[in-house]
């Protein structure tokens, strides 16, 4: 079945361009406008359903849901979609809900996303049952990034987090770590997502594939950045578990680990172990190893498949590759207080 990206390169231009063409947006030439219809008609090309409701939009705009805007990964994806949007001729309403569930519940059932948008974008947003008819209600186009709830009818846009967690541990497990601390996400947190979750799977699953015994004792819950890490890591050093290596969640709880063990005059990687999932900005400054997840590929895949696909996958799964640095090593001792 003929795709945007077909037309795109039939008529020697981005897929951006064809979006605005195909739907008569100005700043496209009309000697371009002719070419993307010529190659549209040549191919048989025909929009999706949702990208034709959105052409069809009358806001002009593209709602974006994120839990917190302040994480690097959240943080990231929007930025990537908003210049996706952007540049097909589309505004961004960005919706921080700081975390809050009363915010959550206020977006989803009062009809302020109907209202104020033409389609939706959900980033590891999490819904309850009761949620779904609201959503459903809408009646918009959709897509979900990340870890989340899937919408029935709308395309998921993510990677394999248990396969992550895998690689991370698998690469500690290889170096000949067997005491294996894990940094995770709160189980209180109000818009608790599915990603600790996932990663916690891919962490027991690979330690026992080694045939190496859980220990509740070194797992330890806290919030996903900087802050949550460091008290994260000393709840470890004082449970004296004893560990060499530490897997975060994420990078960011990763650093807050670091600058812990730092603390306590523990080197990195001569003493502990560390890695985390996501390849922040700053893992190659501090030397962190890492499974590195395409962040900004997930916000402009999520932006063609809701503008472009005649037939979107249901599920796009992105992929994450271990990118070893300077902070894991063999295990040189067990810290046991």
């Amino acid at each position: 079945m003929t795709r945007i990206d077909d037309v795109a390169r039939a008529a020697g231009v981005s897929t951006a361009t064809v979006s605005r063409a195909l739907r008569g947006l100005p700043m496209v030439s009309e000697s371009t406008r002719r070419r993307v219809l010529d190659a549209a008609t040549r191919l048989g090309y025909s929009a999706s359903p949702s990208a034709s409701r959105l052409a069809g939009g009358r806001t002009g705009g593209v709602a974006v849901v994120v839990p917190r805007i302040t994480r690097w990964f959240f943080s990231t994806v929007v930025e990537a979609a908003e210049e996706s949007l952007h540049e097909a001729g589309y505004d961004v309403l960005l919706f921080n809900l700081g975390g809050s569930e009363q915010a959550r519940l206020k977006l989803l059932h009062t009809g302020a996303l109907r209202q104020r948008a033409d389609a939706v974008m959900l980033i590891s947003m999490p819904l309850l049952a009761e949620d779904f008819a609201a959503v459903s209600q809408l009646e918009l186009p959709g897509v979900t990034v990340s870890s989340g709830t899937p919408v029935p009818g709308w395309p998921s846009i993510r990677i394999d987090d248990v396969g992550a967690a895998r690689k991370a541990m698998d690469h500690l497990i290889g170096l000949g770590h067997t005491r294996i601390a894990r940094i995770c996400g709160e189980s209180s947190d109000e818009l608790a997502f599915t990603t600790h979750v996932d990663r916690r799977r891919g962490y027991l699953e690979a330690l026992t594939r080694a045939g190496i015994t859980p220990d509740p004792a070194l797992e330890v819950e806290g919030s996903l950045d900087l802050a949550g890490g460091a008290a994260a890591t000393e709840q470890l050093l004082a449970r004296d578990a004893g560990f060499t290596a530490i897997f975060a969640t994420c990078d960011e709880a990763a650093m807050g680990a670091l600058t812990t063990l730092r603390r306590h005059g523990l080197r990195v990687p001569e003493d502990v172990s560390l890695v985390g999932i996501d390849d922040h900005d700053l893992a190659p400054a501090i030397g962190l190893t890492t499974v590195a997840q395409p962040a900004a590929e997930q916000g402009r895949r999520a932006v063609q498949t809701l503008l472009a696909p005649a037939a979107p996958q249901r599920d796009v799964l992105l992929p994450t590759h271990l990118t070893v640095r300077e902070s894991t090593a063999a295990p040189a001792r067990t810290l046991d207080g």
